[in-house]
């Protein structure tokens, strides 16, 4: 009796493990989402007034538009999992007076990984200082959200006679002196794939598998409305995503913060600043933006209420009226 009742329970288990089996090789095939190589992706992504410009041993991906003769160019620096099409909305309104140069970050987009793996802000900043020194600028308007943000007032602090401005999209890296302001700036909601990101466990399988319901999903989060979320910029996060070597390049960033450009604070910050930042974002809280405009001498503040963690991208045309006024004002 024992025996036949064990000789049933080892048939249930098997079929069980048979049905897991058959269902984790359905996710996967569902998901299966190998590297692409950069070529298979230029056409769509790269295509002119794109180049590839080798700086410090990586082909970066950029865009330089606009007048020549600008005296002081506007630099755009994206965040994390994003590229330099974040900014196509400014650059179309901005481009017919002021020149525009963007550009896909180490780790991103199809400028792909740092052959050094260094993804610290110290070498992001150096890699902006070698874009600059590339195309003959002197002097820029540093603007960046999120991730790229950082870049930015790090790179003021580290190289102020080359930053002459300074635009700060729902920035990452606020000061945030005490328990009560650090409470405050934490983030209310990661996007899923930032969670995902941060799970080294998860490197071997991630980086051949990637839902496209994780992208949606991540995009949804970020933006203050999400029905703007439409399937082709799901397409544009979902390809460079998975753009060869870039999701491995994420685990790495997540994994160590590395050197800093600069240990000065925020504080020191002199060049006129112009703090933009969505009201629902959930991943910088609005929090986090007042304590730069407290921190940083004279900088102005502008808060779009309906807006998440990309304002930039999801309301071009209001959030580049405030730049342009800004810009104006200089």
């Amino acid at each position: 009796m024992l025996r036949r009742w064990l000789r049933r329970l080892l048939k249930g288990f098997a079929a069980l493990a048979l049905v897991l089996l058959v269902a984790a090789g359905g996710f996967i095939a569902w998901a299966w989402a190998p590297d692409q190589p950069a070529e298979a992706l230029m056409a769509r992504w790269g295509a002119p007034p794109s180049r590839i410009e080798p700086i410090l041993g990586l082909p970066l991906h950029l865009r330089d538009e606009g007048p020549r003769d600008d005296p002081t160019p506007i630099v755009l620096l994206h965040g994390t999992g994003d590229s330099l099409h974040t900014w196509q909305g400014w650059a179309e309104s901005l481009t017919p007076t002021r020149r525009v140069i963007r550009y896909d970050l180490p780790g991103f987009g199809l400028t792909g990984p740092d052959p050094d793996h260094d993804y610290s802000m110290k070498r992001q900043v150096d890699v902006l200082v070698e874009v600059l020194d590339r195309l003959g600028v002197e002097r820029a308007i540093i603007g960046g959200n999120s991730y790229g943000g950082g870049i930015a007032w790090q790179a003021a602090l580290a190289h102020p006679e080359r930053v002459a401005g300074l635009v700060l999209v729902d920035a990452s890296g606020a000061p945030a002196p005490d328990r009560v302001a650090a409470s405050a700036t934490a983030p209310r909601s990661v996007p899923i794939a930032f969670r995902l990101a941060s799970l080294p466990a998860l490197q071997p399988l991630l980086v051949r598998v990637l839902p496209r319901a994780v992208i949606e999903s991540s995009l949804r989060n970020v933006y203050g409305d999400p029905s703007k979320v439409t399937p082709e910029l799901v397409d544009r996060y979902f390809d460079l995503a998975t753009r060869e070597g870039n999701r491995a390049a994420l685990f790495a960033r997540f994994g160590r913060r590395g050197e800093p450009a600069s240990t000065q604070p925020v504080s020191a910050i002199t060049q006129p600043t112009l703090i933009l930042w969505g009201a629902r974002d959930r991943l910088i809280p609005l929090a986090a933006g007042e304590r730069f405009h407290a921190a940083i001498p004279g900088s102005k503040l502008v808060v779009f209420d309906d807006l998440g963690h990309v304002p930039q991208e999801e309301d071009p045309e209001r959030t580049v009226a405030a730049v342009k006024a800004f810009l104006a004002s200089q």
